[in-house]
């Protein structure tokens, strides 16, 4: 991770923070207002990001999802003795 040095209220600091909330509230809202308390929003928020945060294919990982990325490094060897 590294600090952001640019101006402040530049919208390119934030623009993947942006973006996934904008999906968020796209498909979590659905044209929902609000929850009637915070203990029932969070399931539905939890339904939303577990399958988002394993499952999705997200563009930054080339098509793959988190899960399937993260297989394909753990097969990949990293070091010359697992090379050889």
């Amino acid at each position: 991770m590294r600090r952001s040095m640019s101006a402040v209220g530049s919208s390119a600091d934030n623009a993947l923070a942006e973006s996934f909330n904008a999906t968020f509230n796209r498909e979590t809202l659905r044209g929902r207002k609000s929850w009637p308390t915070q203990r029932e929003a969070r399931p539905d928020a939890f339904r939303w990001l577990h399958p988002y945060s394993t499952r999705r294919r997200h563009s930054r990982l080339g098509q793959q999802s988190p899960i399937a990325f993260e297989n394909a490094l753990h097969r990949t060897p990293t070091t010359l003795a697992q090379a050889a």
